[in-house]
C-alpha cells in the first residue's frame, strides 16, 4: 500500500487542531471533504486514527503513532522537493541556517574560497524552527543553539558561551554586577522554563502554579520589548545580548547558570559534500571557547 501524502497532511492538520472545522479552515478546504479524506485514510490503514464523540476529537493509539511518524515523513518529502528544484536551476546552492547573535561570516568566507562556484544563502532561524528548517529542506545545515531534538540529525559541537539575564533598566537588580538564580526566583520568565532549567527549579510562579497571560514569543526583539515594559525577564546567550543592545534593557551575568552550547546540525542521512565542506570550514573558524566576551556596556 502506498500512502497518499495529501491525506497525511490532512491527518496532521486535524491531529494538531483536534477539531475538524479548524483544520478545514487551516487547509482551505470544506469540512465534509476533509472528513471524507480522513475516513479514506482510515480505510486504507485498516484502523481508526481519531476517536470522535460529543466531547470532541481525540487521537487513538494508532493515530498517535501515525502522527509521530507522519511529521518527519512529510518534512522529508518537502525537503526532497526543495532539493530537486534547487538542483534543476543548475547552480549548486548551500543554504545555512543560523541563530540570532551568531556571526557565520568567517565560515562562509572560508567555504566560498574552497567552493567558489557554490551560491551561499543564509536563513535566520529562531528557537522554534532551527530544527524544522533542516528537516523540511529550507536549510542544508544550521548553526544551532542547544538543546534541540537531535533525532535524525548529525550534531557537531562548536563552542560554549555564557548566558545573561535581561532586565528592565529600572529593575530592583539592575545596579548589581551579577545575580544568582535565586535572585530571579520571583520573576516571570518570558520563555519556555525548560530552556532555563536552573530557574525552573526555584521559580516561585511555577511553585505557586500562577499563570501569566503572555503571547507566544518567537523573536528576540519581541522578548526585549516585553522586558523593557516590565512584563518579565529573559535569559539570552551573551553574543545575542551583545547584538541587541538597547538603553532600556540591562544585561547581567548570572553566576550559577550554565552556558549556551552552539553546534552545527544537519540531517544525518545527507551525504552532500557541500554540507561536509561547510562543516569543516565552520569547525575551523567558529569552533573553540568563547570565554573572553564581556557583557555589553550600559
Amino acid at each position: 500500500m502506498d500512502l497518499d501524502l495529501r491525506k497525511l497532511r490532512y491527518f496532521v492538520a486535524v491531529a494538531e487542531e483536534l477539531h475538524f472545522g479548524r483544520a478545514a479552515e487551516r487547509l482551505h478546504i470544506a469540512q465534509p471533504v476533509l472528513s471524507r479524506q480522513i475516513r479514506s485514510l482510515e480505510d486504507e490503514l485498516g484502523t481508526e486514527v481519531f476517536a470522535r464523540d460529543r466531547r470532541g476529537t481525540l487521537l487513538t493509539p494508532a493515530g498517535e503513532q501515525l502522527l509521530e511518524d507522519a511529521v518527519p515523513l512529510l518534512a522529508s518529502a518537502e525537503a526532497l522537493l526543495r532539493r530537486v528544484k534547487t538542483a534543476a536551476r543548475g547552480t549548486p546552492t548551500l543554504t545555512i541556517g543560523f541563530m540570532p547573535g551568531i556571526t557565520v561570516t568567517p565560515a562562509t568566507a572560508l567555504f566560498s574560497t574552497r567552493r567558489p562556484g557554490v551560491s551561499v544563502r543564509l536563513l535566520r532561524t529562531s528557537w522554534d524552527n532551527q530544527v524544522e528548517v533542516l528537516l523540511d529542506g529550507r536549510a542544508d545545515i544550521g548553526v544551532v543553539r542547544l538543546p534541540i531534538d537531535q533525532r535524525d540529525l548529525q550534531v557537531r559541537p562548536l563552542f560554549r558561551e555564557p548566558r545573561v539575564v535581561m532586565l528592565p533598566a529600572g529593575h530592583r537588580l539592575a545596579d548589581r554586577a551579577s545575580v544568582t538564580v535565586h535572585d530571579l526566583a520571583p520573576e516571570h520568565l518570558l520563555q519556555d522554563p525548560d530552556a532555563v532549567p536552573e530557574w525552573r527549579d526555584v521559580a516561585l510562579e511555577l511553585r505557586e502554579r500562577r499563570r501569566h497571560e503572555v503571547p507566544t514569543i518567537h523573536q528576540v526583539e519581541e522578548k526585549l520589548e516585553l522586558v523593557a515594559s516590565g512584563a518579565g525577564i529573559c535569559v539570552l546567550p551573551l553574543s545575542t545580548a551583545n547584538f541587541y543592545t538597547r538603553p532600556d534593557v540591562v544585561p547581567l551575568p548570572v553566576e550559577d547558570i550554565g552556558p549556551n552550547e552552539v553546534a552545527l546540525a544537519w540531517v544525518a542521512s545527507r551525504r552532500s559534500p557541500l554540507v561536509h565542506d561547510f562543516a569543516e570550514a565552520a569547525t575551523e573558524t567558529l569552533g573553540g571557547p568563547r570565554t573572553g566576551e564581556q557583557p555589553p556596556q550600559r
